[in-house]
C-alpha cells in the first residue's frame, strides 16, 4: 500500500458487484478492491490495479482491450518470480492451480505469465 500512498492513490475496500475484483478510477486516483476477495486476490488485483494508475488508465473492457492485456502482462511480470515459477512448475507438473497456491497468487496471473513464456518463444 505505501507505493499507492506515495503516488497519491488512494485505496479502499467496499464490496463489489457482478464479480467484480477491484476498479481504478482515475479522476480521483481511487482503487477499489473487492473486500471478500483472499489476500492473495486482493495483492494481485492491487498490483492489477496500480498499472492501470501508473498508465492513468481511463478505464478499459477488460475482455477486450490493449489496454487490459498491457496491464495483465505487466502485473504477472512483477508478481511471477521467474526462479520460483520454474521450481513451481517442476514440482507440479506444470498444473496451474497448484503453481498459483505454491507462489500465493491467482490463476490468473499464473495463467497470464505461462502465456507470456509461450509468445516469447514463437
Amino acid at each position: 500500500m505505501d507505493e499507492a500512498a506515495n503516488n497519491g492513490i488512494h485505496v479502499e475496500e467496499r464490496k463489489l458487484p457482478n464479480g467484480l475484483c477491484g476498479l481504478y478510477y482515475e479522476p480521483t486516483r481511487l482503487i477499489v478492491i473487492d473486500e471478500t476477495l483472499l489476500d492473495a486476490q486482493k495483492r494481485c488485483t492491487l498490483v492489477h490495479e496500480l498499472i492501470h494508475a501508473q498508465h492513468h488508465d481511463q478505464g478499459c473492457n477488460p475482455y477486450d482491450s490493449k489496454t487490459e492485456h498491457r496491464t495483465r502482462i505487466q502485473t504477472a511480470l512483477r508478481l511471477v518470480n521467474p526462479i520460483e515459477y520454474a521450481l513451481a512448475e517442476r514440482l507440479y507438473g506444470g498444473n496451474t492451480y497448484l503453481i498459483a497456491c505454491e507462489l500465493g497468487l491467482t490463476v490468473q496471473v499464473i495463467q497470464d505469465y505461462k502465456n507470456l513464456l509461450h509468445e516469447s518463444i514463437e
